[in-house]
């Protein structure tokens, strides 16, 4: 086929621009579906520097087909230094259509995969398995970052024709496992296999979530739910599987963490569109919560931009700990600051998740530690939120962290001791498995108290709500060799804070 030309630009509400090409056509009177062959269709065209979002290519499928198959290529010209070359994403939307939100989903491998196939049998990692039903389809491609020579590309679409197969019934994880009644619980949150852009099989994944002492992961595939039903036999009594997804924006990066299964969230849109509120409602209502991931990320994209107004949580520790999340946690800090303002009782607690993709990435490295009334995912989802957790390095790392008053009031991470301005208490944090560690001790007034942990592990510290609106832990390595020695060390442990003072 020939160069197709751009038809039209158009501005979808609420989400960001698309740039849509002349459609592709595949129905012949008497052609090869009768005799059960396949057709292919090519496309070529070029992108300039600064092209909009997502480009749609309309596919016209005809009856009797039954798989479709897509493969794309694009150049990658020498670029100057600092400057960005190009990448671009693929997925496709079926003939239901490509409204933002809509049901037409069929699957997005972003720039992870060159080819991909469905059919109502399987599909590639990242695709949803399904009837290939006549009508338009759109293969999408998202460039996400143009060369100022801008992207040629080149779109390979492949019918194959013959008798329809029957779909496969989905079997998503289990709500619960068994568990030890109300405990804590160990879990990574933010994890990536073959379903999107990780190298680790679903397998390979549960198995390096039970050697990290875990108790419970969620699967958080880039922009796609293709892994929720992918852990058939790799759940148990000992390790829960929630499902959820990685909603990957060109302004950030949020966490639709422990949706119902198969339930798809948008990303669609950048800051600027307004949308963010209504899929962040969405996730919320498909009983999951909102949490943005690495705000502080140096990857393109990365950076969260919508603010915080709709999130449940906050990602503050990703992987291993790096200066992006010593910002993480700064702002964090400062927000728990604001929160104490007189009339504001809303609080955003932190967690810390993997990140992990692939070896040598440590699955667990860091892990959110929940206080939980059983291992299901009503339960650690509502603890989660409460901001009873904290956050660990490893299974190694055990914590406990109480501030207590002086008639047997008692509060521990996430609560609030209600007592008196003028009344002092006690702040008690006690840890293992942290040999070389300092703990300190972070009010609203900053860092008030860092100690090498001792030998029993036990820190103490006295002060008042009126000096103390709240009073959280971190626990640190010694900073890194060749570091300025007033530079913290990264972080062993983080505790979200225990509040002081009766509500105003």
């Amino acid at each position: 086929m020939h160069r197709r030309d751009v038809l039209a630009v158009t501005a979808v509400a609420g989400a960001a621009c698309v740039l849509n090409l002349e459609g592709v056509s595949f129905a012949r009177p008497g052609g090869p579906e009768r005799a059960g062959g396949e057709e292919t269709r090519r496309v070529t065209g070029r992108l300039p520097a600064g092209a909009p979002d997502f480009v749609h290519l309309p596919v016209e499928v005809p009856p009797g087909v039954r798989e479709i198959a897509v493969a794309y290529t694009y150049d990658r010209p020498a670029v100057p230094a600092g400057t960005l070359g190009n990448a671009c994403d693929i997925g496709i939307f079926d003939e239901r259509g490509t409204e933002l939100g809509g049901a037409g989903f069929r699957g997005w491998s972003g720039g992870a995969r060159t080819e991909f196939a469905i059919s109502a049998e399987r599909a590639t990692p990242g695709y949803l398995p399904g009837p290939v039903r006549p009508g338009t389809w759109h293969v999408v491609l998202g460039p996400y970052t143009v060369a100022p020579q801008g992207m040629a590309y080149e779109v390979t679409v492949t019918l194959r024709y013959g008798a329809r197969g029957v779909p496969p019934r989905p079997v998503y994880p289990p709500q619960r496992a068994r568990g030890r009644g109300r405990a804590w619980y160990r879990g990574d949150n933010h994890l990536h296999s073959v379903h999107s852009d990780g190298k680790r099989t679903p397998a390979e994944i549960a198995a390096a979530a039970r050697a990290a002492g875990l108790d419970w992961i969620t699967t958080t595939e880039h922009n796609t739910t293709s892994s929720h039903a992918a852990w058939q036999g790799l759940w148990g009594d000992d390790l829960l599987v929630l499902t959820g997804e990685e909603v990957t924006t060109r302004n950030g990066h949020v966490l639709a963490l422990g949706t119902d299964p198969g339930v798809f969230i948008d990303w669609r849109y950048r800051a600027r569109d307004d949308a963010f509120p209504r899929f962040a409602g969405r996730i919320r209502q498909t009983g999951g919560l909102v949490v943005p991931a690495h705000p502080y990320g140096t990857c393109v994209g990365c950076n969260w931009k919508f603010g915080f107004d709709e999130a449940d949580a906050v990602e503050v520790w990703n992987g291993p700990y790096t200066p992006d999340d010593e910002m993480a946690v700064a702002a964090w800090d400062a927000l728990l600051v604001a929160s104490t303002r007189s009339g504001d009782r809303r609080w955003l607690p932190a967690m810390g998740n993997s990140d992990a993709h692939r070896e040598p990435q440590t699955v667990g490295l860091p892990q959110t530690v929940v206080l939980a009334e059983d291992l299901s995912r009503p339960a650690l989802l509502a603890g989660i939120r409460a901001g009873r957790s904290w956050i660990a390095k490893s299974a190694a790392v055990g914590l406990s962290f109480t501030v207590t008053g002086g008639r047997g009031e008692h509060a521990g991470i996430g609560e609030r001791l209600a007592v008196d301005d003028d009344t002092e208490v006690t702040v008690r944090l006690d840890v293992t498995g942290v040999p070389g560690c300092a703990a300190s001790l972070v009010t609203d007034q900053g860092r008030v108290l860092t100690v090498p942990v001792p030998a029993d592990g036990r820190v103490e510290w006295r002060t008042t709500p009126a000096r103390s609106a709240y009073v959280r832990a971190e626990v640190r390595h010694p900073p890194a060799d060749g570091a300025p020695a007033d530079l913290p060390g990264a972080m062993a442990a983080l505790t979200n804070p225990v509040f002081l003072g009766r509500r105003r």
